[in-house]
């Protein structure tokens, strides 16, 4: 067993992110669903200026949700689709665009019910279920994820939103409302996410074991949060788990 196993315990719980840990919520599944939001609106503008022009108040949304000095003092909570229709309306007033945003926010939505599940989730939540607890806390709204992991056919023992819990991440609200539902101590978790804001920092400011998913070989920048597990490929840890258990 390697020094960096052996400052590990088995973990009673392990809670997933979503997207981009579970299933994919790449750039180029955006702009499909921007193709067909534009086929559905008749609008007239390339999907990607769209696209672009949106995410940029996207983005900003995400980074003024969550006040992380104190998460007491974060904005009053939106739900995906209600902050996602915001965007479009102010896209639509910068392009003086004459079309329903309300539409384009539920579009939106419904496209995170369909997005294509990661291979290797397939192969590894079957083997890790029933030898710890399994969770997914995502920033998602409620109908979006649960259809998706309910079509998926993989069995979890609690599912929740940030919609239903009324909190995003990396707040430590989330991380303990999930670890609630599932009756385990934040020690005795490990959190796996894809990004090191949102997941890492969360998971570490209850105390939880930190796993980040980097497939994209991605490095971590100084003033990153710095994962305690890194692996490229779920199945990595069901790899683990049999180590720590020898």
């Amino acid at each position: 067993m390697t020094q960096e196993l052996l400052n590990l315990k088995y973990p009673e719980a392990i809670v997933f992110d979503c997207y981009e840990t579970l299933f994919e919520n790449s750039t180029e599944d955006w702009i499909i669903t921007f193709g067909d939001i534009i086929k559905d609106l008749h609008l007239d503008i390339p999907k990607e200026n769209l696209w672009e022009k949106w995410k940029f108040h996207e983005v900003n949304f995400r980074k003024n949700r969550t006040n992380i000095k104190n998460f007491e003092n974060s904005p009053k909570f939106i739900n995906y689709r209600q902050a996602w229709t915001d965007c479009f309306k102010k896209v639509f007033n910068e392009l003086n665009i004459n079309s329903d945003h309300s539409r384009a926010g539920f579009l939106a939505s419904m496209h995170m019910k369909n997005r294509p599940i990661f291979p290797e989730t397939l192969t590894a939540i079957p083997k890790l279920y029933g030898k710890v607890k399994l969770g997914i806390f995502s920033n998602a709204d409620e109908e979006g994820l649960q259809p998706l992991i309910e079509n998926s056919g993989l069995k979890f023992d609690k599912i929740i939103s940030s919609e239903k819990a009324k909190v995003y991440k990396p707040s430590s609200k989330a991380f303990l409302h999930i670890y609630k539902k599932l009756n385990v101590k934040p020690e005795n978790v490990w959190y796996v996410g894809d990004h090191l804001y949102d997941d890492m920092l969360g998971a570490h400011s209850v105390g939880s074991t930190a796993v980040w998913i980097n497939r994209k070989k991605s490095k971590i920048k100084i003033t990153d949060e710095k994962p305690d597990i890194i692996i490229e490929k779920l199945t990595e840890i069901c790899k683990i788990l049999k180590k720590l258990k020898n």
